[in-house]
């Protein structure tokens, strides 16, 4: 898949920039510039979305204030639901917003991800040697994965991934603390119909921890920043977006 010319040309592009930021984090960072670098550019990303997550918000405070209206349009066209998903969709457009709006942030980051794991699992990038993979956090390359570092027996390193995931893990159950479990207790209020086995699926946020446990250390340290940037970030808008 990473040879694939697009991907390709996207993993050398993420290399350059990565390769740049850690050439200017690496006097403050040391060894760990490499790793402050995914850091940055983890920010740099989730600050380019960050019009679509606005974008998310609105739409959550929206569709919130259109439930009860859908719900009336539900029963209302219960028998026709060609009818039902076409008055849907003439709130929705009425309303300038979109079901969809809720998710755009994370498949717009979800390229990035991919490119990201590539250019940590790629031993060269645009014909030449893979310099990147030569980078450590507190010993570990950022391109090794849980299980080679356990392959390693019980080490100083075994320790620091665990933090990482105890830190993945620690911000998937903030997240459905305080942004999934509210937004169910908001539709249920509304009286919204609930999908069998919603509550089950707030758990999906630690998904991310199981994520991390196989993919390279660079891009466990991507989901780490990402998803508490999203907490944090969702948290702030959500007090200051008021309508």
């Amino acid at each position: 898949m990473y040879t694939f010319g697009p991907i390709a040309a996207a993993i050398a592009a993420v290399s350059t920039v990565l390769t740049t930021l850690t050439a200017a984090a690496t006097p403050i960072a040391g060894a760990a510039g490499a790793a402050v670098a995914v850091v940055c550019l983890t920010v740099l990303v989730r600050m380019a979305v960050l019009p679509l997550s606005v974008a998310q918000v609105r739409g959550e405070k929206a569709r919130a204030r259109l439930a009860p209206q859908l719900m009336a349009l539900r029963k209302k066209h219960a028998k026709n639901p060609e009818r039902m998903l076409a008055e849907q969709r003439r709130v929705y457009a009425e309303e300038g917003t979109s079901p969809l709006a809720g998710i755009l942030p994370m498949f717009v980051q979800m390229p990035v991800f991919i490119v990201l794991n590539g250019v940590f699992t790629s031993a060269t990038v645009a014909g030449a040697p893979n310099d990147l993979l030569l980078h450590t956090l507190s010993g570990i390359p950022l391109g090794a994965r849980l299980g080679d570092v356990i392959a390693g027996g019980l080490t100083p390193q075994v320790l620091v991934y665990a933090a990482l995931l105890a830190v993945i893990a620690a911000v998937a159950w903030a997240s459905r603390r305080w942004l999934t479990l509210p937004a169910l207790k908001a539709g249920a209020e509304s009286g919204a119909p609930q999908l069998p086995g919603t509550r089950i699926m707030s758990y999906l946020p630690f998904g991310t921890v199981a994520i991390a446990a196989v993919v390279p250390l660079a891009a466990g340290l991507y989901l780490a920043t990402t998803t508490a940037w999203t907490v944090a970030e969702r948290l702030a808008l959500r007090h200051l977006i008021t309508g």
